[in-house]
C-alpha cells in the first residue's frame, strides 16, 4: 500500500478504524469521512502516530444525509484525482423508524445511499488509480431480508432489525451491480461479512437493540480480526482482478439468493440514481 491512497466512511471507530490503521502501517495515506470534528482529531492523531508524516485527512459529513453525502464526496474528488481504495463501512442499527429531513429512512439512508452516493462521487478518482478498488461492509445478516421495492422506506411495518437486513441485502446488491457497471475497466467492486465484533455498533440504537447486542458483543470478534477482511481486500494482490464477490473470511462465500437477484440489483441501482439526483 506504499504511496496508495485510502478513502473511507464508518472509519473513526470499530472495524473501520483498525481497518484504516492497518492499511497506514502499511503504507497508504488514508482520507476519512466523519460526523463529528471531535471524533475526526482524535482518529487523525491516531494515524499520525501510527504512519506519521503522511497527511492523513478527515472531512465532516453526516452521512444519512443525501445532501451532505453528495457535497462531501465532491469535496473530496476534488482534493483527490486519483483514489486508490475506497471503504464504505459507515452503518448503524436502529430499533425505532425515523426518516431524514430528506423523506429517507435513516437505516437506508445511511447504511446503503451514502455507500452509493459516496462511490457515485469518487468513481473518476477510483478509475484514475492504476487499480481502484471498492471495498464495501455488508453482513451475513442480508440473509432471509427481500427488498420491497413498494416500500423501501419501511413505511409499513417496521423493525430495526429487518430494516438493518435489508440494508446489507442493498450493500451486495449494489456491489454486484457496481461490479457489472465496472466491467472492462480497472476498477473493482467486493463487499464482505466481517463477523459479529464489539465495537461501538448498536451502541446507540435505543430500545432493546442496544443491550441485547451488549450481550452479543461478549462473545464477539475483537475489531482488529473484524477488520482483515476488509484490509485484506484492499491491499491483497491475490484479488486483484475479482469483482462483485461476497466475502467472509478472506474467502469467496455464498450469499442468498435475493443477493444473486439481477434485476433487483438493477432495481435498486436506478432508484438510487433518482434519489441522488432529487438532493
Amino acid at each position: 500500500m506504499q504511496g496508495k491512497i485510502v478513502a473511507a466512511t464508518g472509519a473513526t471507530s470499530g472495524i473501520g478504524e483498525k481497518a484504516v490503521e492497518a492499511l497506514a502501517r502499511q503504507g497508504a495515506r488514508i482520507v476519512f469521512i466523519a460526523r463529528e470534528r471531535a471524533r475526526a482529531e482524535a482518529m487523525l492523531a491516531r494515524l499520525d502516530a501510527a504512519a506519521p508524516g503522511r497527511g492523513h485527512k478527515a472531512h465532516i459529513a453526516d452521512l444519512s444525509s443525501m445532501r451532505e453525502a453528495k457535497a462531501v464526496g465532491a469535496e473530496i474528488a476534488a482534493a483527490e484525482p486519483r483514489i486508490d481504495v475506497l471503504i464504505n463501512n459507515a452503518g448503524a442499527i436502529f430499533s425505532d423508524r425515523r426518516v431524514t429531513a430528506e423523506g429517507l429512512e435513516r437505516t437506508f439512508a445511511l447504511n446503503h445511499m451514502s455507500y452509493f452516493i459516496v462511490t457515485a462521487q469518487l468513481l473518476g478518482s477510483l478509475n484514475a488509480a492504476p487499480q481502484g478498488r471498492v471495498v464495501s461492509t455488508a453482513s451475513q445478516a442480508h440473509r432471509g431480508a427481500r427488498l420491497d421495492f413498494d416500500d423501501l422506506q419501511g413505511a409499513h411495518g417496521y423493525s430495526g432489525l429487518g430494516a438493518y437486513q435489508r440494508s446489507k441485502l442493498a450493500n451486495i446488491l449494489f456491489t454486484r451491480e457496481l461490479a457489472r457497471r465496472l466491467a472492462g475497466t480497472r476498477a473493482t467492486a467486493n463487499c464482505l461479512h466481517p463477523g459479529l465484533v464489539a465495537s461501538r455498533f448498536a451502541d446507540e440504537a435505543g430500545g432493546w437493540t442496544a443491550p441485547a447486542f451488549a450481550l452479543l458483543k461478549r462473545f464477539a470478534l475483537s475489531p482488529e480480526r473484524g477488520a482483515d477482511t476488509i484490509v485484506y481486500l484492499a491491499s491483497s494482490p491475490d484479488v486483484a482482478g475479482v469483482s462483485g464477490d461476497y466475502f467472509a473470511k478472506r474467502k469467496i462465500a455464498a450469499c442468498s439468493g435475493a443477493a444473486r437477484d439481477r434485476d433487483a440489483a438493477r432495481r435498486l441501482w436506478e432508484v438510487s440514481e433518482t434519489l441522488m439526483a432529487s438532493v
